[in-house]
């Protein structure tokens, strides 16, 4: 199957995004910006950039939502081509998933373990165990953040794939506009029952009970199923400009989501899917220069290792330069990434490779 390159271009910016936020809420998570100062053009525009940075800072969780949605995108792709050719082997399509997941998931792990200048703020203790099996819901309070925060979107992930099957049949069936609505009513349906009817902690509606991540997942799901039945039209709505401006427009609406409880069971999908139509239009402008392009797309292409190994980095550096003015931090900021999202291409080369060389020295040997 060819790959997307904006598809890759757009995980590309927002695993930086994510990357970033955390980089950014540990700089400045006490921090205050200076006074506003209207007394000048040159004053009075510093201002609003200050506040224009401070407000998209802010905003960079939401790029998890994307994720979400590029995830059920491009495995509802990947599945569909393969059921045009032949009968889906669900035994063989999990292992593949378990082979690509698990593997880099392990070596982040002993990466945290062994590598200087990452933050650890919680003892190694037994709780490692059910985090290397993925299963961190399990105490939830105790486990779903344990020792590096950003995993718990690996326990939310294997759930997404465990029901996959049964979404793939369900979206073939019933097409994408009804299962966007199945998907979007089971999700909030969850959100609700947890968060209002019968409370529970936050964590569960965060991710780790999936469901409550379905109306992304399915919108992905759904997005995928379109773009079958006319590519040239999805593109020209994501890619040329109309779609950022949507999102542009409908951001602040999803953002009011965020007062009050009932409001609260829609603002992720509302928020993710904005942040996706300014992401993908931004990737959309950006594939239009080879170079940008090239360098974005291979970011997202081994967008897997950043995601798994960024935060314990960015809390380490960010805690240690707090007193340092925004513009140092930002300046800072470029080649830390650069240097992450290498590290973790490396990583998930090199992991990816020893896999694969494993699995066909095995297969030659039952050959």
């Amino acid at each position: 199957m060819k790959r997307l390159l904006w598809v890759d271009i757009s995980k590309g910016l927002a695993i930086l995004f994510v990357a970033y936020f955390h980089f950014f809420t540990t700089y400045f998570q006490h921090g205050v910006l200076p006074p506003p100062d209207w007394s000048n053009f040159a004053a009075s525009t510093l201002t609003i950039l200050r506040l224009v940075w401070l407000k998209i800072s802010g905003l960079g969780f939401h790029a998890v939502g994307v994720f979400i949605i590029l995830s059920g995108w491009t495995l509802m792709q990947s599945t569909a081509r393969r059921a045009e050719t032949g009968t889906i082997h669900w035994g063989a399509w999990y292992w593949a998933r378990l082979v690509r997941l698990y593997p880099m998931y392990w070596v982040a792990h002993l990466v945290y373990l062994v590598s200087p200048f990452v933050a650890r703020l919680e003892p190694v203790d037994d709780r490692i165990i059910l985090s290397l099996l993925g299963l961190r819901f399990i105490d939830i309070q105790m486990n779903f953040m344990y020792l590096n925060a950003a995993w718990w979107y690996f326990s939310m992930l294997i759930q997404f794939y465990l029901i996959f099957p049964l979404l793939f049949w369900t979206a073939r069936r019933a097409g994408p506009w009804l299962f966007l609505l199945i998907g979007c009513a089971a999700g909030f349906f969850a959100r609700y029952v947890l968060l209002v009817l019968w409370p529970q902690n936050g964590l569960w509606v965060l991710g780790g009970f999936a469901i409550c991540r379905l109306p992304e997942f399915a919108l992905g799901i759904s997005l995928a199923m379109w773009y079958t039945q006319s590519p040239a039209r999805l593109e020209s709505f994501l890619l040329r400009g109309a779609g950022f401006t949507v999102g542009l427009i409908l951001y602040p609406t999803a953002l009011q989501l965020y007062h009050g409880l009932f409001p609260y069971v829609f603002v992720d999908f509302a928020t993710g899917a904005c942040c996706m139509l300014e992401i993908v239009g931004i990737a959309g402008f950006m594939s239009l220069f080879n170079g940008p392009a090239s360098l974005f797309g291979l970011v997202g292409l081994y967008s897997y290792g950043l995601y798994l190994i960024h935060q314990p980095y960015v809390i380490w550096l960010g805690l240690r330069i707090r007193e340092i003015p925004i513009w140092a931090f930002l300046l800072i900021c470029i080649p830390v990434l650069v240097f992450l999202a290498a590290w973790g291409m490396l990583l998930e080369k090199g992991t990816n490779a020893l896999v694969n060389k494993l699995l066909s020295t095995r297969k030659s040997a039952h050959a």
